[in-house]
């Protein structure tokens, strides 16, 4: 039991901090862009009670990636809703690729200058050990959840980039999709070999850009904490 919550703890923390950065990230530049939604329902926080969903959570114990309650965003209420969304959308995923690169960055510092005095077995040791676990999570959760969401379909964030980079018509028959989208999406992943053979290998380059001489680790550290 000591061990579940000490992995429960690993996964959680970054977890959480990766889906509550995500939903923040879009409902602060629908506000620079016009929609004061988020911010007046208090959403631009990085408290994760306020964005947490029970079932996008117990997610990413179980099966390592999870979600957050989507953060309001009144289209209507953008300066140039086509245009401004695109970067709404984008927001999200582009904040994940930006936390992945700063958890490599401090995981291969972490592993470079600590390596030393674990060797020698120093106390550090155990300070050290689930701070690097934690490192290399939130390297692989959010290269996970930037590449997901970009995925080209409606309600994901790539879907609505795309509808804003569409011609109208175009953009109004992806957005008939949106309804259906989510049962699209898990028929993909769960009964098809689209992780497999298109999200795998994007994430598999991405760690390896990011986490070089620790991709390893980061690769495999969804089945260190889930077995």
């Amino acid at each position: 039991m000591e061990n579940f919550f000490f992995k429960l703890s690993i996964m959680l923390v970054p977890g959480l901090f990766a889906i509550t950065c995500h939903e923040v990230s879009h409902g602060y530049i629908a506000w620079r862009y016009g929609d004061p939604t988020a911010r007046m329902l208090g959403r631009l926080t990085l408290n994760p009670l306020k964005h947490i969903d029970i079932i996008g959570t117990l997610m990413i114990v179980f099966i390592g990636i999870g979600w957050a309650k989507p953060v309001p965003v009144v289209y209507e209420n953008l300066r140039d809703p086509k245009r401004d969304m695109i970067w709404v959308a984008a927001a999200g995923p582009i904040t994940n690729l930006l936390l992945a690169f700063a958890s490599a960055m401090f995981l291969r510092g972490l592993v470079t200058f600590a390596t030393p005095a674990v060797a020698a077995g120093s106390q550090m040791a155990m300070i050290i050990e689930p701070l690097v676990l934690m490192l290399a999570f939130s390297v692989y959760i959010n290269l996970l959840l930037a590449i997901f969401n970009m995925i080209p379909l409606p309600p994901l964030d790539g879907g609505r980039v795309l509808s804003g980079l569409l011609p109208y018509r175009q953009a109004a028959v992806l957005s008939r999709i949106e309804p259906y989208g989510m049962v699209i999406i898990i028929v993909l992943v769960f009964f098809t070999n689209v992780f497999s053979y298109v999200v795998l290998p994007l994430l598999n380059v991405g760690v390896h850009l990011l986490a070089g001489p620790q991709s390893d680790l980061v690769m495999g550290i969804p089945r260190l904490l889930m077995r």
